[in-house]
């Protein structure tokens, strides 16, 4: 089996890591640990360092678990959740893992929600993890 836990360091996105993680032991599944920038003049630096940490933090923690893993920063130009779905699409991914925050009408028509677009449009099941559930 193949997970894929779409990931930027927060604490959800931890959740749904650990909880992927969970999974992975059981069913011996192997974690693509993916995270999605826009690249270009609207990274920096310091986002980039970021990432690059987070995601060695979750390759550590999987490899402790002994579970196989890649990680992926993406950086296609496009939405996150566009993103995740189309690396779904491509790579076989059998169930997604995503950390979801809780937002207000007025933020999710202007920020939309990714976690959103990943439940309605993925092409397997989507498991979503809120802090409060870990």
């Amino acid at each position: 089996m193949k997970y894929l836990v779409g990931y930027n360091g927060s604490q959800v996105a931890k959740a749904a890591l650990f909880l992927a993680g969970k999974f992975a032991a059981q069913f011996e599944a192997k974690i693509f640990v993916v995270t999605s920038m826009a690249g270009g003049q609207a990274e920096n630096p310091k986002d980039i360092d970021k990432v690059t940490q987070d995601l060695e933090f979750a390759e550590s923690y999987l490899s402790k678990k002994g579970i196989e893993c890649e990680t992926h920063q993406l950086v296609r130009g496009r939405p996150a959740g566009e993103d995740l779905v189309s690396y779904a699409e491509e790579n076989d991914i059998d169930q997604i893992f995503v950390g979801i925050e809780k937002k207000s009408k007025t933020q999710k028509i202007l920020l939309g929600s990714n976690a959103q677009f990943i439940i309605l449009k993925a092409p397997c099941p989507v498991v979503s993890v809120n802090h409060s559930s870990t």
